[in-house]
């Protein structure tokens, strides 16, 4: 009795359970395969990325540098978040919620933006391995239990226990456990293993971003004082506002 002749006398039950584990082993392994293969070049990557940063002269000669090394751009997204906020600043883009307060309280925001971003690339995929650790056993009790309800019936309505009758059914319901328990090790195996290097990577990124913010806020204060006042600000009709002393000395 091979395998698929174990399937198709389970009926239709036994079939969706048999496609939906092969359904769930095939992403879990693209998962597994795309994850190693991701995770292995980011922990080179952002160790060399930090280094040719901090050994550079400027922030625009380490973006340089740092674009050699960063394939997977974990570090990238944090500089350029530090860089556009100096941007703005410099061209005085504001008016907004967002460029008012403290230059530290902004600098800080759109750096932990970035580094959730990148963090969210990291993390992407864990969700289906834990997914599929957690609930494959349970597909497969369903295959079980529905090869042991067979087994019962081809009993009762035999009047006699003989082996025909019941080793196909049985061997259908073993099937069904062991096929659930071979999709399931691998995913919580890899989500553990996986977890213990995005720890890594995430300790180090917000390390180098806590790193980055503590060097550009004072050059940024220092530049915001710099600057001249701001100009007035227009009314909806384009004239400038004026205080109530101004209208008065009019």
């Amino acid at each position: 009795m091979n395998f698929m002749s174990l399937m198709t006398q389970g009926g239709a039950v036994s079939v969706i359970v048999a496609v939906v584990l092969l359904a769930m082993s095939i992403a879990s392994w693209v998962v597994i395969l795309w994850k190693a293969w991701l995770l292995k070049r980011a922990v080179g990557d952002v160790a060399r990325s930090t280094a040719a940063f901090w050994q550079s002269r400027s922030v625009d000669e380490a973006r340089e540098k740092v674009k050699a090394f960063d394939r997977e751009a974990l570090v990238l997204p944090l500089i350029a978040a530090g860089s556009i906020q100096a941007d703005n600043m410099s061209a005085r883009r504001g008016g907004t919620l967002a460029t008012s307060g403290d230059i530290s309280q902004q600098l800080t925001r759109v750096l932990r933006d970035a580094l959730h971003g990148v963090l969210l690339k990291l993390q992407y995929g864990q969700v289906l391995l834990a997914t599929v650790g957690s609930t494959a056993p349970f597909v497969g009790l369903l295959g079980t239990v529905w090869g042991i309800y067979h087994a019962l019936i081809a009993i009762a309505s035999s009047g006699q226990i003989t082996i025909d009758k019941v080793s196909g059914p049985v061997g259908e319901a073993l099937i069904m456990t062991a096929a659930g328990l071979a999709v399931a090790i691998p995913a919580v195996l890899a989500y553990n293993v996986f977890g213990r290097y995005i720890n890594r990577l995430e300790a180090d990124l917000e390390g180098f971003a806590r790193d980055l913010r503590e060097m550009l806020a004072p050059t940024l204060v220092a530049a915001r004082t710099a600057l001249p006042p701001d100009e007035p600000a227009l009314t909806s009709g384009g004239s400038l506002m004026r205080s109530p002393a101004q209208d008065g000395a009019r």
